[in-house]
């Protein structure tokens, strides 16, 4: 695993860390459903952003052995987001339903 710091090929070696990068975001929907939830809110909409783009890619990576489905590993980066996403907002509701104290 990469550090958050760590460059891609081709990329400069100062990268931000995701509160830097959606710091507006994070303010947002911190503001709206509080520090847990909001951060919550925000994860599911990097995965989501993730999703769509694996798709877009799937598009044109495809399957050789099917060429109307995405290849292999795109399908299982997508079955791990969408597993992820429920995960996420299942903790989303615990924490909606948990009473305040």
């Amino acid at each position: 695993m990469m550090p958050h710091d760590a460059a891609m090929p081709g990329e400069e070696s100062t990268k931000m860390s995701a509160f830097d990068d959606h710091k507006d975001e994070l303010e947002h929907y911190e503001q709206m459903y509080g520090l847990e939830r909001g951060r919550l809110a925000v994860a599911l909409d990097r995965m989501t952003n993730a999703l769509v783009l694996a798709g877009q890619h799937g598009v044109y990576c495809t399957s050789q052995r099917n060429p109307t489905l995405p290849a292999m590993d795109l399908r299982m980066i997508n079955q791990e987001l969408v597993h992820a996403k429920e995960l996420v907002q299942s903790v989303m509701e615990e924490l909606r339903n948990k009473p305040k104290t």
